[in-house]
């Protein structure tokens, strides 16, 4: 009876590696989210300073979340990568590709949404539409990797629309959403699927 329910598993392991990018790393999570975090700190300090500046403060926030997303994206590769590896797993599949096309669909639309936002003066818009895009993102990706990730693309999406109606505390809702979460969500997957 034990090994009937054993080789149950083991198909049903197979089955899910097939069809579900299961290599994402809890790590990745931890970095992104102390990556935000260390990002929004930067941007609060010295926000006074570039403020003086003609379009300063604009493209010092531009360029401060270019280099947050930039680092966030080698940290998460480098993890996952790492994961993969110890495995035995391909980074690279049509599994890992279709997570990536359908997480990256709705987050090139934001951006083009942000920058659009931007270019018109509406730059209170930018932080909630990141947290609502990234959000459709991962509930979108969530077909093709584990689960779990909906639940944090629905607390994302939720934290973009209250920021919505509070306008002018975008940057508190950033690091909520793009730094606490990640690192509270990349913890949990980490004792969860990490260490087995």
């Amino acid at each position: 009876m034990d090994r009937h329910l054993e080789d149950i598993r083991e198909i049903r392991t197979l089955m899910e590696r097939s069809s579900r990018f299961i290599s994402l790393s809890g790590l990745s999570g931890v970095s992104a989210g102390v990556v935000a975090v260390a990002g929004a700190a930067v941007a609060y300090y010295l926000k006074d300073y570039f403020a003086t500046k003609t379009g300063g403060l604009i493209l010092f926030y531009v360029i401060d979340a270019l280099i947050v997303l930039t680092l966030a994206i080698l940290s998460g590769f480098y993890f996952t990568y790492r994961k993969t590896k110890r495995g035995g797993h391909k980074l690279i599949d049509k599994t890992s590709m279709n997570m990536l096309i359908n997480l990256f669909i709705p987050i090139v639309t934001g951006g083009i949404f942000c920058i659009a936002s931007l270019y018109h003066g509406l730059v209170g818009l930018i932080a909630p539409s990141m947290l609502i895009f990234y959000g459709l993102g991962l509930i979108n990706a969530s077909r093709y990797s584990l689960h779990t990730i909906r639940y944090l693309g629905y607390l994302q999406l939720v934290l973009g629309i209250i920021n919505l109606f509070v306008i002018g505390y975008g940057l508190i809702f950033w690091v909520v959403g793009f730094g606490l979460l990640h690192i509270i969500y990349g913890i949990f997957m980490y004792r969860k699927y990490d260490r087995q």
